[in-house]
């Protein structure tokens, strides 16, 4: 059978591994300035200025606007405005969204009709500066230590 399910493949999973689903979301209507960082994704269909710092999945929907300097997290899908940069292992550029700004990324994928005004530059693998989980726990350690 040439599509025939493989019942030997084990999914693994990681306690280190992005989140790559959405877990909060910032419904249209709402405006926040602010910061957001830490592990999870997030979905913005308001609009939001400051900084994103994401260990997981960056969604801006339709009705979201996003204004940043950089924006860095493992996964960013733009079906709105981004104003400002983007580092990502993976971006994607859905048909209504929008960027302005340089993309870094490993994957990038548009769909047709998406915008971009500013540069993309492909790596083989992104580093998006954010401390692994075992970093962050050692660091807590000594921290605590003190």
């Amino acid at each position: 059978m040439m599509f025939k399910k493989r019942d030997d493949v084990q999914p693994t999973s990681s306690s280190s591994a992005p989140v790559t689903r959405v877990t909060s979301v910032l419904g249209s209507g709402i405006s926040w300035k602010g910061s957001i960082s830490g592990s999870g994704g997030i979905r913005i269909e308001g609009s939001f200025e400051g900084d994103i710092t994401l260990r997981g999945m960056l969604v801006i929907g339709e009705t979201g606007r996003v204004i940043c300097d950089l924006v860095r997290a493992n996964v960013v899908i733009v079906a709105g405005g981004l104003q400002g940069s983007v580092i990502a292992e993976k971006v994607e550029i859905r048909s209504t969204g929008r960027i302005w700004g340089d993309v870094t990324a490993a994957a990038f994928s548009t769909e047709e009709g998406a915008f971009l005004r500013g540069q993309i530059r492909m790596e083989e693998t992104v580093d998006i500066g954010l401390p692994s989980e075992k970093q962050k726990n050692t660091s807590l350690e000594e921290t605590q230590e003190s």
